[in-house]
């Protein structure tokens, strides 16, 4: 398989218990199918996969795959610190229908570049689904260098990487050393979508498409149309969005943000807290600000 297009990095959505919402979980998943997004990413960052046991992840992905059947493949996140525990996490998900598995480095004590290589081999080289490398440096403390994916590429079993740095000169590293491979970057900074694509991602792990959804899928379509100049007036109109994420602990202005469009995915999962009343109108305003501009989203 090729990861490509505008892939959601979909919340969580949780009950007032604190439990997975199975009905929100179901109405965000058809909402963003109906949107054309071209994948679904669960239990990632957004997705708060290190506040959740292994036993609502489970649930969890196998509610998401039931609910999509097919339509879009649904990535799903399987990293932690333990090799072990990663191999054992992922044959269950593989077992429930995982279409991909991401799997995010290590974090809270730094490895060597050789062993951050041979978890990822161990893991690539167990019976599970394909691999998709997850590259966030600035959380894990961790960075998957360019020689750890010219080491990878061309892995029968691992088909890309999701590079959340930040930094265009990553994706640019990343590309020139899976060059020739069948191997895709997709950008997971949403500021650089289009950027990305214009020197060869073939797309983007996108947590701004929870809510923006018809916007992001846009710059994705108008870019395959080589309408640049669309491209990119839709590009910038999401940094008003991108902005207000940041006046709360991921993600819980995006799960605010996704509540005040009518499906209720509850809070973020403490510690996170709920984002204060001068926050909330900030979000409010900012959507009526976004309805207004563009009818929907």
């Amino acid at each position: 398989m090729k990861p490509k297009g505008i892939i959601t990095a979909m919340v969580t959505p949780l009950d007032k218990t604190d439990h997975i919402n199975a009905e929100a979980t179901k109405q965000l998943v058809n909402r963003l199918i109906e949107k054309k997004v071209d994948g679904l990413f669960i239990l990632g960052t957004n997705g708060e996969f290190h506040r959740l046991t292994d036993l609502e992840k489970i649930r969890f992905a196998e509610l998401v795959i039931s609910e999509v059947n097919g339509r879009v493949p649904v990535y799903v996140g399987t990293g932690g610190n333990s090799t072990a525990q990663v191999i054992a996490l992922s044959k269950e998900m593989t077992a429930v229908g995982a279409d991909a598995l991401s799997v995010i480095t290590p974090y809270l004590v730094k490895i060597t570049e050789n062993e951050l290589l041979h978890h990822y081999l161990s893991i690539a080289e167990t019976q599970i689904a394909p691999l998709m490398l997850y590259n966030i440096p600035k959380n894990t403390g961790i960075t998957i260098t360019k020689n750890v994916v010219e080491r990878l590429a061309d892995h029968q079993n691992v088909i890309g990487i999701k590079d959340s740095s930040g930094d265009i000169e990553t994706i640019k590293q990343y590309l020139n050393a899976a060059e020739g491979q069948a191997f895709s970057v997709l950008s997971g900074s949403d500021s650089l979508i289009l950027e990305a694509l214009k020197i060869g991602a073939t797309g983007a792990v996108a947590a701004t498409s929870n809510v923006l959804t018809e916007i992001d899928v846009a710059i994705y379509r108008y870019w395959s149309q080589g309408k640049l100049k669309e491209a990119q007036e839709m590009q910038e109109s999401i940094e008003a969005f991108r902005r207000i994420l940041k006046l709360g602990t991921v993600p819980s202005v995006l799960k605010a943000a996704v509540r005040q469009q009518g499906i209720d995915v509850g809070a973020a999962r403490l510690p996170v807290m709920e984002p204060n009343q001068q926050v909330m109108a900030e979000i409010e305003q900012t959507m009526a600000n976004y309805l207004k501009k563009f009818g929907s989203l």
